[in-house]
């Protein structure tokens, strides 16, 4: 089956591209001056302290805010609502609670007129890929909460969108449940090799999945560091957890992050 074949060959380098982008809100500033080059098939995460912008920042690439100064361009183009070349995961599965685990994972795919054989067709492929099969005519009330997150990624990773952002999709999951999934978010990554921004306030876990990890400073958010990852992959996080470069890293980017809050505070 070739559903998953790579996609990122029609989106034009630099992926994503910010310049001097700042964000308000009223008279609060969350961003301030923020520049930043994303090349196609790069995995980026972003860290900081909350309320520092990042869920902002993916907002604005989704196009569904406006209120920002500076240059951003998606795929070469303007941010903007409905963009197909653009897959987001929440941190909520948003499943909807009358629509079957199949059905769920096809609902993005429908929106955007897929046909009914093609979207079922890959929708159970992927079902199968994160561990779901037997499970296709289950809703969401029967499903655990880790459970729902597998149908989440299924879902996001059914649509042929290049980009896709991440907003802290495995946080509110037990250690265990989050270290699975975030290996088979590595394994789907590492078939298509898609551009991905992903938001976490997991240290960790930034390190374990990325190509780099930016470091943003408290509110109003800018980038004090732009941390290269150069773990080889494919990657397993669960081995990492015994390698000394994946601890080094982590310190670095710890270190970094430290030094943002003390800024902030004198």
């Amino acid at each position: 089956m070739n559903d998953l074949a790579p996609l990122t060959a029609a989106v034009t380098a630099p992926a994503i591209e910010l310049s001097r982008l700042s964000i308000s809100f009223g008279e609060l500033l969350a961003v301030q001056d923020v520049s930043l080059s994303v090349e196609q098939s790069t995995f980026l995460s972003i860290v900081g302290p909350s309320g520092c912008g990042k869920t902002s920042i993916l907002n604005l690439l989704a196009g569904l805010i406006d209120g920002h100064r500076g240059q951003v361009t998606v795929a070469g183009k303007q941010p903007a609502a409905g963009n197909a070349g653009i897959g987001y995961m929440l941190a909520r599965d948003s499943l909807l609670p009358w629509r079957t685990t199949l059905g769920n994972v096809c609902y993005g795919m429908e929106i955007r007129g897929t046909p009914q054989a093609e979207r079922e067709g890959k929708a159970r492929h992927l079902i199968d890929r994160v561990g779901l099969k037997g499970f296709e005519n289950a809703y969401p009330k029967a499903l655990s909460h880790g459970m729902r997150q597998r149908a989440a990624l299924a879902r996001t990773f059914c649509l042929t969108a290049p980009i896709l952002l991440m907003d802290e999709p495995f946080g509110a999951l037990d250690a265990q449940t989050k270290l699975q999934l975030e290996d088979l978010l590595l394994e789907l990554w590492n078939t298509e090799r898609r551009t991905v921004v992903f938001v976490t306030h997991d240290l960790a876990e930034a390190v374990a999945l990325s190509d780099r990890v930016i470091v943003m400073s408290s509110r109003p958010g800018r980038i004090i560091a732009d941390i290269g990852v150069t773990l080889s992959r494919p990657r397993s996080v669960r081995a990492l957890q015994k390698d000394a470069a994946f601890h080094e890293l982590y310190a670095k980017v710890w270190s970094k992050l430290e030094e943002g809050l003390r800024s902030r505070d004198h």
